[in-house]
């Protein structure tokens, strides 16, 4: 009977590791928002140290893979070669994993990074792909 209940102890906690790792990745969508709010460049014309955007963005291949800025502020936003105008939105997918540097002028530095990782491979990388966002959704409530 001991033999019984750890078997069944055994296949309850591996069992949806297991599913965790060799499932297909499907987000909902592929796009990872980040928005400049409204008032951006006055606050920092005003002195204020303005952090909207983190120094670095983490996008991972096929998964998600395409930054999407939105310029809600009043003046537009140079981002790279691209000037997003005010109430305007820009996407910008990757198709190769490295990593990228822009100016952007809605950084506080005035530059940005964007690290693309390659789709993780099925077993512990997706494993570990799906704690790292599960922990980063829960870091960013």
């Amino acid at each position: 009977m001991k033999r019984w209940l750890w078997l069944l102890l055994s296949v309850i906690v591996l069992a949806p590791l297991a599913w965790a790792a060799f499932a297909p990745i499907e987000p909902p969508t592929r796009d990872e928002l980040f928005e400049i709010p409204k008032g951006t460049y006055a606050r920092r014309m005003a002195g204020d140290k303005v952090e909207i955007l983190p120094d670095t963005i983490h996008l991972t291949l096929g998964l998600n893979d395409q930054l999407l800025l939105r310029n809600l502020d009043d003046v537009p936003q140079q981002f790279g070669p691209v000037l997003v105008m005010p109430g305007q939105s820009f996407r910008l997918p990757f198709e190769v994993a490295s990593t990228y540097s822009f100016a952007c002028t809605a950084h506080a530095s005035g530059q940005m990074s964007i690290v693309v990782a390659p789709t993780p491979a099925r077993g512990w990388p997706t494993l570990k792909w799906r704690w790292q966002q599960w922990t980063s959704k829960k870091e960013n409530r």
